[in-house]
């Protein structure tokens, strides 16, 4: 029973999802998404040119990394990649809304401003194999000039970029303190986080030349994880005991609390006002607007995406889903990395899923 992989070396999801696939021990088989994949499979699948891509031993077709991996963690036995304690259950949610919705960042300001020769020629290789080295850099620009002219809107701009690299520095300075007691983030077994972490670490920092350059540089832990991530050798390893996070995390989750989950809240004000005048089944726009942000000590302004509001949306559930013992610890747990607020924090409406997109739920807060 085989799965298979639509994806691409220098896709962030793509990463995140082929190192869960190799250390869950799945079979599958990987495809690259060449021009004539997109054309013919991916858009009429799924309705836009989109990775990774994955199809199951039964047909179905799944899109999203974390809907990809919830999916196989139902259905396939082996170890989890979920921790089963409440509070390394939620900082791994956590950590996988920061490595999707903020660590892409900084993914997307040093591919773009310092790597982007080098990704025309990888992305025309991996869409037209069989062109000479010229077509595929023709190719190549064409394709990544699409994804070049986003990078304004996720707030990478000449005030804003002193604090991205500001800031990444001090994730990886932080993460390899923490990588110098633990080989990941909650024991010796990677977890969800872990991860969610590695599909900007590893597609767009360790393997683009001059990014990969500086993580090797600053942080050869952070380097050394993304191989063990990427490429795990085992499945065994267990998480700590107690329900342990340990307290060399805390630095990463206090940043996003601090930098991360305020946009997020002037985010769910803005669906208020899309929501007031969108009727449930509506496709929700990918962006709902423009709102200030701070990274790094710097302040700029970024589009407010949607998306990241379904991906805090299912901490919001795991939280409201614990018993009241477990809510308590979480609580502290909360407070103790100065988010408080995801305690009480609730979305205006449910945003749901349909046809790999989404859409406006029909309950309402």
């Amino acid at each position: 029973m085989t799965y298979t992989l639509i994806g691409s070396p220098a896709s962030l999801f793509t990463g995140k999802v082929r190192g869960y696939l190799r250390w869950k021990g799945i079979s599958f088989e990987e495809i690259k998404a060449t021009a004539d994949v997109y054309r013919n499979t991916i858009v009429p699948t799924i309705g836009w040119p989109v990775i990774p891509v994955v199809q199951t031993p039964g047909g179905t077709i799944l899109q999203d990394s974390a809907e990809i991996i919830a999916h196989i963690e139902t259905h396939e036995t082996g170890p989890s990649v979920m921790p089963g304690g409440a509070v390394q259950g939620l900082a791994s949610l956590m950590l996988q809304l920061y490595g999707d919705e903020w660590l892409v960042i900084p993914a997307m300001h040093y591919r773009w401003n310092y790597n982007a020769e080098w990704i025309y020629g990888q992305f025309g290789q991996t869409s037209a194999p069989d062109a000479t080295p010229e077509e595929q850099y023709a190719i190549g620009r064409s394709v990544g000039e699409k994804f070049r002219a986003m990078v304004p809107a996720l707030g990478v701009e000449e005030a804003t970029i002193p604090g991205i690299e500001a800031s990444y520095e001090a994730f990886l300075e932080d993460f390899s303190a923490h990588l110098a007691l633990h080989p990941f983030l909650f024991g010796t077994r990677p977890s969800l986080g872990d991860f969610a972490l590695l599909g900007p670490l590893y597609a767009h920092l360790y393997r683009d030349p001059k990014s990969g350059e500086l993580m090797r540089r600053i942080a050869p832990r952070v380097a050394q994880w993304v191989v063990r991530c990427h490429t795990p050798v085992s499945t065994d390893g267990g998480y700590l005991a107690e329900d342990e996070c340990p307290a060399t995390i805390f630095p990463i989750l206090k940043r996003q609390a601090a930098e991360q989950i305020p946009f997020l809240a002037e985010t769910a004000r803005l669906l208020v006002e899309w929501a007031s005048q969108s009727s449930p089944g509506d496709f929700v726009p990918r962006a709902l607007g423009e709102l200030p942000f701070s990274i790094g000590g710097r302040s700029g302004r970024r589009a407010a995406l949607a998306f990241s509001l379904y991906r805090l949306q299912s901490i919001l559930d795991y939280i409201e889903s614990l018993d009241t013992p477990d809510r308590l610890r979480v609580d502290k747990f909360l407070a103790s990395v100065g988010a408080r607020q995801l305690s009480t924090f609730r979305l205006p409406c449910r945003l749901d899923r349909k046809n790999y997109r989404l859409i406006l739920g029909a309950d309402r807060s």
